[in-house]
């Protein structure tokens, strides 16, 4: 049998095809009972409207595309399932592009979204403002997260400093002093903050100026190579504190290969909050990944509908998670503090 067409619809609701159409569009210029009448009439003949012909006739795709810096990972499947899950919902697809950390890899990136997307999200927070907003596609509306941004486009950004100092605090109250930071990549906002916000808060907190920071990728293997490092070096310290989980669980497993105990003689703490951070117990600062990918697109579909804050920046807190990893330290008998 045919696949039934946009003028079987309008035969069977005894309508015109422009009002099928209308009806089916979610115009507001028609009539309640001949709205009812043609869905009645889709329903029964089984009609799909054709994607194509459906997006020419609005002048929209019906799609969201999505530059991130990588697709691979737990924390970039994470922002994505949220992105996914509120598109779908909205009546949108995903059109997915990585950047990697090379700005002609962004610019391409970029440029190949034009003319096929409704909008965009895009994370890149190993851009500067200015390289974001000069290849960004003119005319398409966008929302970014976690990047360096103008005033003039709505940004979702996660309180990295804030929740640095909460960390620090974290592990100062458990006893530890002598506390090391694995940061992320160099260029990249995420880090840099966090780094920032570890560097104020312990020498706020506890008074050191100069504290131990170790380079890292926010790869696992990072993680590994910089608490290795540490060990050979023979520096002092009784926390590790890595700037996303990842990198974290690095640390965790060149403790072990090293005959170091977690927590009893090096407390570990990392940052995201990725799903396998709970199966590890990993103390770490719990950001909405899924949340703020769902928000991303919630955000950008209202300014395609012509409401929200077209220019709004959000910042959103972190949540300390404590678990296993850094309990309280103790020493002759008595937990320090």
């Amino acid at each position: 049998m045919a696949q039934a067409t946009i003028r079987d619809v309008a035969r069977e609701a005894e309508v015109s095809v422009a009002s099928v159409s209308r009806a089916l569009n979610g115009a507001e210029n028609i009539r309640a009972d001949t709205r009812a009448r043609v869905v009645a009439a889709a329903e029964k003949l089984g009609y799909v409207p054709h994607a194509g012909a459906r997006s020419l006739s609005m002048a929209r795709a019906h799609a969201i595309g999505v530059v991130l810096p990588d697709l691979h990972g737990e924390f970039f499947s994470e922002i994505v399932r949220g992105m996914d899950k509120e598109a779908s919902a909205r009546g949108f697809h995903l059109l997915l592009s990585n950047m990697h950390a090379d700005l002609n890899d962004a610019v391409h990136a970029l440029r190949a979204m034009r003319g096929r997307v409704d909008g965009l999200v895009v994370m890149a927070p190993h851009l500067d403002a200015a390289e974001l907003m000069r290849n960004m596609p003119q005319n398409v509306p966008a929302v970014l997260v976690n990047c360096r941004a103008d005033q003039g486009t709505p940004a979702l950004l996660v309180d990295n400093v804030g929740g640095a100092d909460t960390m620090v605090r974290h592990l100062l109250g458990t006893g530890r002093r002598a506390i090391a930071h694995v940061t992320g990549p160099s260029g990249n906002l995420d880090a840099e903050e966090r780094l920032a916000g570890f560097r104020l808060s312990m020498r706020r907190h506890a008074g050191v100026d100069d504290p131990l920071v170790l380079p890292g990728d926010f790869s696992e293997e990072a993680g590994a190579a910089a608490t290795r490092a540490l060990i050979a070096g023979g520096q002092r310290v009784d926390a590790i504190f890595a700037a996303n989980d990842m990198m974290a669980i690095g640390c965790m497993l060149a403790l072990r290969e090293a005959g170091v105990s977690v927590p009893e003689q090096i407390a570990v703490a990392g940052f995201d909050d990725i799903p396998v951070a709970r199966y590890l117990h990993l103390t770490t600062m719990r950001v909405p990944i899924a949340g703020i990918g769902a928000l991303a697109v919630t955000r950008l579909t209202d300014q395609l509908s012509g409401r929200g804050n077209p220019a709004a920046t959000e910042l959103h807190a972190p949540e300390l998670e404590v678990r296993a990893t850094t309990t309280a330290h103790k020493k002759e008998g008595r937990t320090r503090t």
